[in-house]
């Protein structure tokens, strides 16, 4: 069939136009693309094509409340590797391999790999300088020394469960480094460089850097000073008894703020995997449960007080030895009991069945309430991981006997943390504060706080008057109770023993114990409360003849160091046979010999320096308060004319 020349005409002018749209449309397409979207896709493109060299930021350093870093970051860079720019892989590893104390075969594994960027893992992770020089100076194509750093920690084991430690990675793992990463970590700075389909740089192309942003400085509430009494007498605690563990915390009981805290056994966190990971994974003061022993009276105590079941002073309790309750016989720790006594006394001896007589006027409900309002049966809070929450009676299953223990601290268990922060608020006024260790977040580059942690007020428990009172029968208690190893000359110190059995296989152990002392300073004001608590030690096993010094000790250096001045209006101390009374130091200076000879007792002895009949120094100095029996030395001269 012909087609007509118009019908060509037709079929040629149809395709003009369609062909006219299409390639309009193209251009159009094009302009769209080139013109709209140009900038987006270059940029997308650039981004397949880039590749990053990463930049670690400076963790956030550790402080005390001082200002001294107990944490901090010290320059360790790592070898990475750009496989498609290395040029010579079997030179290349047999020089890194040397270097780096790898296998050959291992790096060549690791530089080969068919990725853009690959750590030399481990040998080349976290080097010294010295290293990384010596990597720079071979000159490697493809093989560079990124910055990096690690954590360092200046004081060894100091702390070391409270600070925790870090990763390969500078991520944290336990303790504070855990608790507050995110905050420490910063954000990862990098340089990037663009690379072709094989990896290699593309020519007259730039590197970009940016900067990394460092972490956050933390300052915690840890003293190091109070942290290193705390440190020294728990070493000098596991030489002397061997125990299986030793747990004290410090706190300011009107902040909750920890000054101190620390366990045994311990470890290195820039060592940590040469520990047992119970050692460093478990932190004693929060994570450790067990029966308080008698510091729980303190509770039973506060309560009875604020609900004015019991006159102390005036209030008279027959001790046999022991109590029935239930057709159980409940025992007092002293073989015969304390025979008659005030409520005082009962809380000065530590007397059990005084305590059961407490618990059962207080009654289940409300015990059980003050102990809850108190913070037991629950988690403090404290801003560390691990805590656990401790055991309480069901009230479904407190029966007249487990009312009767968990007066004097048998049957319940509890957490150092919580016992040292309901103590605390048993004294100060009656306020459960939530304990806490940061203190205030510090800029690294300007050094300006921003942000400061506010103590966290919990509740109320009891009134000021009860505190007032539980803080006068403490101090009682080691003056003239079983506290008396706790006992500071100069200073107003209240506190209470515990001693308790263990609980070994579901019944408890006749020879293993977790004996404590409680104990806070001044005991009118408290600046300071301190709890030990010392696991199966070798030997006798009470409270106050093991764990009281061990806070005496820590006390004492602790309130000389914050500056309280030693007083005068003490409670004067009972003492005991065996125990050595405090005297005065006389003035002797001025006098003669033979004059001193005459008015000395035997409250002294002397030891002359020098010839003379004049005494022109002595020491101790006058007014110095020590032990009966300690030796005066006199430096002694010719009189002289005044």
């Amino acid at each position: 069939m012909k087609v007509s020349n118009v019908t060509v005409r037709r079929r040629l002018f149809l395709a003009l136009v369609i062909s006219t749209i299409l390639f309009a449309a193209l251009i159009v397409r094009l302009g769209y693309v080139q013109l709209w979207l140009g900038s987006e896709l270059a940029m997308k493109a650039e981004d397949s094509w880039r590749r990053n060299i990463p930049f670690a930021a400076k963790r956030g350093e550790l402080w005390d409340r001082n200002g001294t870093r107990l944490a901090y970051n010290v320059t360790s860079p790592s070898i990475m590797a750009i496989p498609a720019q290395v040029k010579d892989p079997d030179t290349a590893a047999r020089e890194l391999a040397r270097i780096l104390e790898m296998s050959e075969g291992s790096v060549r594994a690791l530089i080969t790999k068919r990725e853009s960027i690959v750590k030399i893992n481990p040998g080349g992770r976290k080097i010294t300088e010295e290293k990384a020089e010596e990597v720079r100076k071979l000159g490697l194509p493809g093989i560079v020394a990124a910055e990096d750093n690690k954590r360092y920690y200046p004081f060894g084991s100091f702390a070391s469960h409270v600070l925790g430690f870090t990763g390969i990675d500078n991520q944290g793992l336990t303790g504070i480094e855990l608790s507050y990463n995110k905050e420490l970590t910063g954000r990862l700075g990098s340089v990037s460089y663009l690379a072709d389909a094989r990896g290699g740089t593309m020519p007259n192309s730039s590197d970009r850097y940016t900067p990394p942003q460092d972490g956050l400085t933390l300052q915690l509430t840890i003293d190091k000073q109070i942290q290193s009494f705390i440190e020294r007498e728990l070493d000098q605690a596991m030489l002397q008894f061997q125990a299986k563990h030793i747990i004290a915390i410090a706190m300011d009981p009107t902040t909750g703020e920890i000054l101190g805290m620390s366990s045994r056994p311990t470890y290195e966190p820039a060592n940590y995997k040469d520990y047992p990971t119970e050692t460093y994974n478990r932190n004693l003061p929060i994570w450790m449960t067990y029966e308080p022993g008698s510091t729980f009276k303190i509770i039973t105590l506060a309560a009875a007080i604020e609900e004015k079941k019991v006159d102390l002073k005036n209030e008279h309790f027959y001790d046999p030895g022991f109590i029935e309750v239930g057709g159980a016989k409940l025992r007092c720790w002293k073989s015969g009991g304390h025979g008659s006594q005030t409520f005082l006394n009962v809380v000065e001896n530590s007397c059990n069945p005084g305590f059961v007589i407490l618990g059962q006027r207080l009654g289940k409900e409300t015990l059980f309430d003050y102990i809850y309002r108190f913070g037991f049966g629950r988690k403090t809070g404290i801003d560390l991981g691990g805590e656990e929450n401790g055991i309480m009676f069901k009230p479904s299953r407190v029966g007249p006997v487990e009312l009767a223990t968990t007066a004097f601290g048998q049957g319940v268990s509890v957490t150092p943390i919580q016992q040292i922060a309901a103590v605390s608020a048993a004294v100060n006024g009656g306020k459960l504060f939530k304990p806490h260790l940061a203190k205030a977040w510090i800029n690294p580059e300007t050094g300006e706080t921003v942000g400061a942690v506010q103590p966290e007020l919990v509740r109320q428990v009891i009134s000021e008057a009860t505190s007032k009172t539980v803080r006068e029968s403490l101090e009682s208690v080691v003056a003239k109770g079983t506290g008396r190893n706790a006992f500071l000359d100069g200073y107003r110190v209240g506190g209470k023993t515990g001693t308790a059995q263990k609980v070994i296989g579901g019944r408890y152990s006749p020879d293993e114990h977790i004996v404590s002392f409680i104990g806070f300073a001044p005991a009118d004001d408290p600046k300071i409360v301190i709890y030990v608590a010392v696991d199966d030690p070798q030997g006798l096993q009470f409270g106050g003849l093991i764990a009281a010094p061990i806070v005496r000790n820590i006390m004492g250096d602790s309130l000389r160091y914050m500056g309280v001045e030693p007083r005068k209006d003490q409670v004067t101390k009972d003492y005991r046979y065996g125990e050595t009374p405090i005297v005065e130091v006389p003035d002797l200076v001025g006098r003669t010999v033979s004059d001193i000879y005459e008015d000395m007792n035997s409250d002294f002895l002397l030891e002359k320096f020098g010839t003379g009949s004049e005494v022109i120094s002595q020491a101790p100095k006058a007014g110095q308060r020590v032990d009966k029996g300690s030796t005066i030395r006199i430096y002694l001269s010719d009189r002289v004319n005044h």
